[in-house]
This record gives structure tokens, C-alpha cells and sequence, in this order.
């Protein structure tokens, strides 16, 4: 917190946090001024929202599925196929995702040839960067996502299960009034929290994924800041580090607004 305060003077590293002179807002509004601003906030957010929403009945769907197995041996292959891409380093998985998309060689469009479709360029389409990052991250965590909610499975009493069983419930039925009402306190939490990192779009994937031709639908506020604070040649701390402090505050208000909705509405809440 204390270095936060630098974006709030006109840091310079020869003079310190300390000594370096005030600058009020001035970072800030030259951020909310710049060509820049709307189009980040637009990309953070849409990325986020597509990411929040896409992503979070997956690993729900999953564990209800998972809970009705009774092969142990296919559980258990099915819980490590899809944990097992939550461990592939980004770096690794975005170069697969490269490599099956190559125009040329790559898989996808090998399948598309097949129906007389393509050769797609999909890195170089920035109307496409979106989806492939966030069905790339559903693949990827799913799996490991779902655990959560298995826990939250097993822990409903398996007299319930018994009763409706005898009453002639079917699995559908038991799911939607025993399973999904006692796995709801753990999803509405996990949604708060997740709502409070809204702008958190996971600066290194986006990174990795980011050239010239996708940029105008890639460059999210994360790898803005990274470019001006680092990557720069005029490296500018200050300016980074103020848009950097407002993304925070964003996210602190969303996380307040998620869970005081959340309260009102008699669901569990973080406080």
C-alpha cells in the first residue's frame, strides 16, 4: 500500500517514493483522457463478463454429472482428463493452441478442409481473440474448477437422496431440487469473488496471445500497464501505477455491490 502512493506524484527513481513531488489526480485524468481509456475498459470488460459468464455452469454441469457416475473406473478417467490441462503451463498451452490453429498445418483448419471450409487465420482476426481465449480457459479449468463443487456435493445429507428416491424422483428431479439448492451458498460466494476480480483477465495468456493484427480487441488495461510501465522506452511508473490503482478500486466497488445484492436477496454473502 505504501508504493501505491506513487500514483499520486510524478515518481522519479533517482529521488525515491518519498522525494518525489506531488502530482495530485493528474495520472488519472490523463488516463481517463487518453484515446486509450474507452477502448481498454471496453476490451477488460467484455473479456471478463464473456469469461464470468461462459465459463461459470461448466464445472457446476460437470460436478452434477460426475456425482451420478457409479463406474468408478470412468469417473475417475473422466475427473483426470479434465483436471490434467488446469497443469499445462500457459506458455506450453498457448503454443498448442498456435499450433492447431495454423492457417497451414494446423488441426483446426485440416478439419475445416474436410467440409470444404477455410484455411482461417483465427490469431490474426481480432473478432475471434475473444472466444478463443475464454473457451481455451474453460477447457483448461474446468476440471479442476469442479472440485469445489464436488465437495459441496458430498457433504448433502444422503437421506435426502433416500427419500426422494423412494418417493420416485428421478435423477433430473434430484438435482434440481437437493443438489443445485445445496451447492448454491458455495456458487454465490465463488460469484462474488469472482465478480471482484471482473478486471482481472489473466495478464500472461493475454500476453502470449496478444500480435499486431488482434490488438484492437487484445489490449486489455493489464497489458496496457505492462507496456507503459516496463516495456516502454520512456517507462512512466506514476502513470502506470495510477491506472493500475484504479482497475483495484473497480473491482472493490463490483465485489461490494455483488455481495450487498447478494444479502438482499437472502443468499450467502462474504459479511
Amino acid at each position: 500500500m505504501y508504493g501505491a502512493q506513487i500514483a499520486f506524484k510524478e515518481f522519479s527513481v533517482t529521488k525515491g517514493i518519498s522525494g518525489s513531488p506531488w502530482a495530485g489526480f493528474d495520472q488519472f485524468e490523463r488516463f481517463f483522457r487518453s484515446h486509450e481509456f474507452w477502448r481498454l475498459l471496453r476490451n477488460t470488460f467484455s473479456i471478463s463478463l464473456y469469461t464470468l459468464i461462459a465459463s461459470f455452469p461448466f464445472p457446476i454441469m460437470l460436478a452434477l454429472g460426475l456425482n451420478y457416475v457409479k463406474n468408478r473406473r470412468f469417473k475417475n478417467t473422466v475427473q483426470m482428463v479434465t483436471y490434467a490441462p488446469y497443469f499445462i503451463s500457459l506458455v506450453v498451452l498457448v503454443g498448442l493452441m498456435l499450433q492447431f490453429l495454423d492457417p497451414r498445418t494446423g488441426l483446426i483448419n485440416s478439419i475445416l478442409g474436410w467440409f470444404g471450409l477455410g484455411p482461417y487465420h483465427f490469431m490474426a482476426e481480432a473478432s475471434w481473440f475473444q472466444s478463443i481465449y475464454v473457451w481455451s480457459h474453460i477447457w483448461q479449468n474446468v476440471g479442476f474448477s469442479c472440485i469445489i463443487f464436488l465437495a459441496a456435493l458430498s457433504s448433502i445429507d444422503p437421506a435426502l437422496h433416500e427419500a426422494a428416491v423412494m418417493d420416485g424422483a428421478t435423477k433430473v428431479q434430484r438435482m434440481r431440487h437437493i443438489d443445485i439448492p445445496g451447492i448454491m451458498p458455495i456458487a454465490v460466494i465463488l460469484l462474488i469473488l469472482n465478480t471482484g476480480q471482473l478486471l482481472e483477465t489473466g495478464f500472461e495468456k493475454i500476453l502470449l496471445m496478444q500480435n499486431a493484427l488482434n490488438l484492437r480487441s487484445s489490449e486489455v488495461i493489464d497489458t496496457y500497464v505492462y507496456k507503459v510501465g516496463l516495456v516502454s522506452q520512456a517507462m512512466n511508473f506514476s502513470y502506470a501505477t495510477a491506472i493500475g490503482l484504479f482497475k483495484a478500486v473497480i473491482g472493490f466497488v463490483l465485489l461490494l455491490i455483488v455481495n450487498q445484492s447478494a444479502k438482499k436477496l437472502k443468499q450467502e454473502s462474504l459479511w
